[in-house]
């Protein structure tokens, strides 16, 4: 049975065989590094094979991966919200069919010969099937009623870890239900979240929890906080990205902060709280930073 570091096993017991791809990552590379969306660079899209061959080229162990649908239950690797910025259309994909889907280009990465278009999900994670790295799917929950059967034929459950607000009762209820127990990451911004997740129920595999802080006085910059987090099996998970809203997910701990000045002074202070994963638009600057901490 894998273990991570200090005998830690991430997720209950009874579904070691399921997490056991996640546990090997962990305890060969901590903290992992979690490319958002894959790189997106030049010609090459963000959610695109294309964009996740990059991230594991730059040292990701895990790639995020947004996920919407069409009108008609087709699965896309896509961030709804960005349709005019990167398709240059003005309407939600979600109210759009796969045929109109499926006309779409990324206007700036799309070239004579070259046609860049939005991907299906069970396509691209099918490319990557029985590679030793996960995905993380994001933006999925409300949909699981039907993704979930779809994730099923693909017979990737190891290699999948789905991302839902601990406070999204219904969605985490619908796991339960469901036959198949994919790893879950749950995403938390105080303690009472914490507490409310079913980590004692054996129907629903939480693995981690992705920690919100918008400033220091959140309990995750609190050591003893971290290690009961540890003792509950829990995987800890931060996201470094920065958002145009200006609202920090990690007390200001972001990318612009790995460029603005350097990546120790973004990403030292979480490795320090023994974080076990980091989401990055800039992995490969993650990557570096872990490789000079582990030989220093």
């Amino acid at each position: 049975m894998p273990l991570t570091t200090g005998n830690t096993l991430y997720g209950a017991s009874i579904h070691a065989d399921t997490n056991a791809l996640l546990n090997e990552l962990t305890e060969a590379h901590r903290p992992l590094v979690v490319s958002h969306g894959g790189v997106r660079v030049g010609t090459i899209p963000t959610n695109t094979c294309l964009a996740v061959r990059a991230a594991l080229l730059s040292g990701a162990d895990v790639v995020k991966i947004d996920v919407s649908s069409s009108v008609d239950n087709i699965f896309y690797a896509f961030h709804d919200g960005f349709e005019n910025e990167f398709l240059g259309v003005d309407r939600n994909i979600q109210t759009l069919t796969a045929a109109e889907i499926g006309d779409l280009t990324y206007h700036w990465q799309s070239r004579p010969g070259h046609r860049r278009g939005v991907e299906r999900l069970t396509t691209l994670l099918a490319e990557f099937k029985g590679r030793p790295f996960v995905f993380a799917l994001d933006r999925s929950w409300w949909r699981w009623p039907t993704l979930l059967r779809v994730l099923d034929g693909l017979g990737m459950a190891g290699q999948l870890l789905l991302k839902v607000p601990a406070w999204e009762y219904a969605a985490i209820d619908r796991l339960r239900q469901h036959r198949t127990k994919y790893p879950v990451l749950a995403i938390c911004a105080t303690l009472d979240e914490v507490r409310g997740l079913p980590i004692h129920d054996p129907e629903v595999n939480v693995v981690g929890v992705e920690l919100i802080a918008h400033d220091e006085d959140y309990p995750w910059f609190d050591h003893e906080v971290m290690d009961q987090l540890r003792r509950d099996h829990l995987l800890t998970w931060v996201n470094s990205e920065t958002l145009t809203t200006g609202i920090p997910l990690f007390a200001g701990y972001d990318d612009e902060k790995a460029v603005a000045e350097s990546p120790s002074a973004a990403w030292s202070r979480i490795m320090d709280l023994g974080v076990d994963a980091v989401q990055t638009e800039l992995p490969w600057l993650l990557y570096h930073l872990r490789s000079r901490r582990i030989h220093d």
